[in-house]
């Protein structure tokens, strides 16, 4: 199982990052309930060996092509996100530790694993999975577009995923730069 998980996380975020034409510095939100993946529901199973399975694959595919992930607690710390501080060393930072059951196994793994991390109140993050239908849209920035994922499954959780895109302004006579798009 382990090796399947691992698999579908990977495959899940490089397709993500493809289709969303994500570059180096890009931050993807991730929202994850460990519960969902081993199939029980949203909040009833956390599991701390799920979340360091996932996460590894995750970050592996983020170290590779240079983006920061920001993992989104639960509503028990109001969707908290934990990050690297050097992707956001300017930051207003919130004073809490994430634990299994009160955060999530996933932001207890990111915040254990992180060399210096940080959690902030919220972010604007450019792309994000949502792994369990923990609903990470608050953590998007202002135009989320779906991303239809043909790996849309980690384990027994249903996986959702978005990319952004600046805002249209100026109405039907504007011309708008496709290549920001």
């Amino acid at each position: 199982m382990d090796k399947n998980l691992c698999i579908q996380a990977k495959s899940a975020l490089e397709e993500l990052g493809e289709k969303a034409r994500l570059k180096p510095g890009s931050i993807v939100v991730i929202g994850c309930s460990t519960s969902e993946i081993t199939g029980s529901c949203i909040g009833t199973n956390s599991s701390p060996d799920t979340a360091k399975v996932v996460f590894e694959a995750l970050y592996e595919v983020a170290v590779k092509n240079g983006w920061y992930l920001a993992f989104q607690c639960c509503e028990h710390l109001n969707r908290a996100i934990v990050i690297e501080k050097e992707a956001v060393p300017n930051a207003e930072y919130v004073n809490v530790v994430p634990q299994p059951k009160a955060g999530g196994s996933m932001a207890a793994q990111a915040y254990g694993y992180f060399k210096e991390p940080v959690l902030l109140e919220e972010i604007k993050a450019d792309a994000g999975i949502d792994i369990g239908l923990t609903l990470i849209g608050m953590n998007l920035k202002k135009v989320a577009v779906p991303v239809r994922l043909e790996n849309n499954r980690i384990g027994e959780a249903i996986v959702v995923a978005a990319r952004t895109r600046p805002k249209f302004i100026g109405g039907e006579r504007a011309v708008y730069n496709k290549k920001i798009l």
